[in-house]
């Protein structure tokens, strides 16, 4: 990746234009209860959208890490404001408190750094999306949309999911949502 598209102002200079690609989805605007990300290194930035979202009156989750290690994440309820807190990897995020569990809520935005058509997305590695988002695979009943947050250059011909891996819905960029081969615009 060039050095100076993982700068901080070439990674808030397509956060509103994605913000706006996102606000267009009927799934946004019909959801209520949402999970965002705080961006690290050249992730996408989504402040703009969970401003957007604040000012509809939506409920705005952040992730934080579990607190005894099993690499899985917890999504707990952030309002405008409150203090956020460095983790293990220094990434801030808020105060343990009454997580909800994933399926409990109706969209979760996920960072990435490349994706494909099939809605297959590589992560930074750790897998903590794909081990907190697997249980609902077994699950039947109510499920989150998955909408991943990039940059349109990191989008790849093909990428070869491991079995554990879990697809997305979707894909904004700073130009549309590309839905995940197989499912309906969201």
């Amino acid at each position: 990746m060039h050095a100076a598209r993982s700068t901080r102002a070439n990674r808030r200079r397509p956060a509103p234009a994605c913000a706006g690609v996102i606000a267009s989805l009927p799934a946004f605007r019909r959801a209520h209860r949402i999970a965002f990300y705080l961006a690290h290194g050249g992730e996408i930035d989504p402040r703009p959208l969970v401003e957007l979202a604040t000012a509809l009156g939506k409920a705005c989750y952040l992730p934080i890490l579990h607190p005894l290690g099993h690499n899985r994440l917890y999504f707990v309820r952030h309002d405008r404001g409150e203090p956020l807190i460095p983790n293990r990897f220094g990434i801030p995020e808020p105060r343990l408190r009454s997580p909800a569990p994933a399926w409990s809520l109706d969209v979760i935005f996920i960072p990435l750094v490349a994706f494909d058509a099939a809605g297959n997305r590589l992560g930074q590695g750790a897998g903590f999306y794909d081990r907190s988002l697997a249980t609902m695979r077994r699950r039947t009943g109510r499920h989150p949309l998955l909408i991943g947050l990039a940059h349109a250059f990191q989008q790849v011909p093909q990428l070869h999911p491991a079995p554990w891996d879990v697809p997305l819905h979707g894909v904004a960029t700073e130009h549309a949502f590309h839905p995940a081969a197989g499912h309906r615009h969201a």
